[in-house]
C-alpha cells in the first residue's frame, strides 16, 4: 500500500512540473508572430512631435500598414537588415501620402507627408510650394482653436502668442491655417505661423527612385528642406519608406499616471478611428 501512495505521489508531482522548455519556446514564437505582423503587415505608431500638425497631435496613436508599397530593407521593426537598394512587391507612395520613413543615415523613424514625386522640380519662394513651376493652391482657412492639454501645452517658443479661450473659456491654441491642394486634388491643412528660414529652398529636381516629404507644421518640421542629422537631408529613397498612415485609433492627452483610474479621463475625445488617407475631392491631370 505504501509502495501505491509514493507512486501516486510522484505521478501527481510529474504532473504539476512545469514545461519551461515548453514555455519558452511558446513566448518566443508568440514574439516571432508579432514581430512578423508588424514589419509585414501593421505596425502601431505614436506621434512624438508638432511636425505634423494639424492632423496629427502629440499623443496621437496610430496605424501604419507595411504592405501599402510592398517591402524593403526598412520593413522589419527594427531594421536590422542590409539597406540595400529595391523593394518585394513594391508600389510607388501617391502625393499626398502620411508615410513612415527613414532617413539615410539613422535608425529613427519619421511621419511626413509625400509632396514631391520623381522627377519633379520644387521650390518654395516665401513659404509658397512650387510643383514643376506651378505654385500649389493655398487657402486661407478661419484659424484652427486646438485644446490645450499636457501633450498640447501651446508653449510660446512653439506657437508664441497663440494662446487664448474658446467661447466657454476653455484655454486653447488658436493656429492660422491654410489648406493646401496638390496636383492631383488631395487636399489637407498645414500650419503657417510667419517667416521662416525654411519658407524658401531653390529649385530642386528630385531625382528617380527619390521622394520629397514635408511636414504640415510647415514652420516646425524637419523635413527634406532641413539638412541631416536634423532634417531628412533632401529627398528620401523609394526604399527608405517604411509604410502609409491609415488611421488613428485613440489619443491620449498626456494626464495618464500608473493609477488605471486616470487612463479613461486622458483619451482625447473624437480622434479614435480618423482616417489619414488624404481628402481627394477634385482629381486633375499632373
Amino acid at each position: 500500500m505504501a509502495l501505491e501512495n509514493t507512486a501516486d505521489r510522484k505521478s501527481s508531482e510529474d504532473k504539476e512540473k512545469t514545461d519551461w522548455i515548453g514555455e519558452a519556446k511558446s513566448i518566443a514564437l508568440l514574439l516571432l508572430a508579432v514581430l512578423a505582423f508588424h514589419s509585414l503587415v501593421a505596425k502601431p505608431f505614436y506621434i512624438p512631435s508638432v511636425s505634423m500638425m494639424p492632423g496629427l497631435l502629440v499623443g496621437d496613436r496610430l496605424i501604419v500598414s507595411k504592405y501599402a508599397y510592398g517591402w524593403s530593407w526598412v520593413s522589419p521593426t527594427f531594421h536590422i537588415v542590409p539597406r540595400v537598394s529595391g523593394r518585394l512587391f513594391g508600389a510607388m507612395p501617391e502625393r499626398g501620402d502620411v508615410v513612415i520613413l527613414t532617413p539615410r543615415d539613422q535608425s529613427s523613424d519619421y511621419i511626413k507627408r509625400v509632396i514631391g514625386m520623381p522627377g519633379d522640380t520644387i521650390e518654395l519662394r516665401g513659404g509658397q510650394l512650387f510643383l514643376n513651376g506651378i505654385a500649389v493652391s493655398q487657402d486661407v482657412q478661419p484659424d484652427l482653436q486646438i485644446p490645450i492639454d499636457a501633450n498640447s501645452p501651446c508653449g510660446t517658443n512653439e506657437f508664441p502668442g497663440a494662446r487664448g479661450t474658446d467661447a466657454n473659456g476653455n484655454p486653447v491654441c488658436s493656429l492660422p491655417i491654410l489648406r493646401e491642394t496638390l496636383p492631383n486634388g488631395v487636399s489637407y491643412d498645414i500650419i503657417d505661423l510667419g517667416p521662416q528660414y525654411t519658407d524658401d529652398m531653390a529649385l530642386l529636381e528630385i531625382p528617380e527612385g527619390e521622394y520629397f516629404l514635408l511636414g504640415d507644421n510647415r514652420d516646425l518640421s524637419a523635413d527634406s528642406r532641413v539638412a541631416s542629422p536634423l532634417g531628412l537631408g533632401g529627398s528620401i529613397p523609394w526604399e527608405n519608406i517604411g509604410g502609409r498612415a491609415e488611421f488613428i485609433t485613440f489619443s491620449l492627452d498626456g494626464t495618464t499616471t500608473l493609477n488605471p483610474l486616470t487612463w479613461l479621463g486622458a483619451f482625447r475625445s473624437g480622434r479614435a478611428f480618423s482616417s489619414l488617407r488624404p481628402d481627394k475631392a477634385v482629381t486633375t491631370a499632373e
